[in-house]
């Protein structure tokens, strides 16, 4: 019942954008916290960004602030990662992961040991 599905990945170069979207289904997303994660080759599974269901508080890694931007269509019931001046180092599969419990503090928000929902992941490739 519970589904997430990410899209949104592709090809850019160095500088451009993309905008990923999580589609759920099954539930009520503004009822989940929301994180996005990251996998690279030889790389454990990194947090991204989260968006937090207790007061609406945003979490990101350092080497995103200022680049990406997570954010919630409630109407859709679907949460964005949009993403700039990409770098060659963003290049992973990017996963939608949700959980109900609070996600507070950032080192909690952008663990993956603390959701329970993902997604299938959409790749992001960045060129130099």
């Amino acid at each position: 019942q519970v589904q997430l599905v990410e899209s949104g990945g592709g090809l850019v170069q160095a500088g451009g954008s993309l905008r990923l979207a999580c589609e759920a289904s099954g539930f009520d997303l503004e009822d989940y916290n929301i994180g996005w994660f990251r996998q690279a080759p030889g790389r454990e599974r990194e947090g991204v960004a989260c968006s937090s269901r207790t007061d609406g508080s945003t979490y990101y890694r350092n080497s995103v602030k200022g680049r990406f931007t997570i954010s919630r269509n409630s109407a859709e019931n679907r949460v964005y990662l949009q993403m700039t001046s990409l770098k060659p180092e963003d290049t992973a599969v990017y996963y939608c992961a949700g959980d109900r419990r609070p996600k507070g503090v950032a080192t909690l928000a952008l663990s993956r040991y603390e959701y329970d929902y993902w997604g299938q992941g959409t790749q992001v490739t960045v060129s130099y």
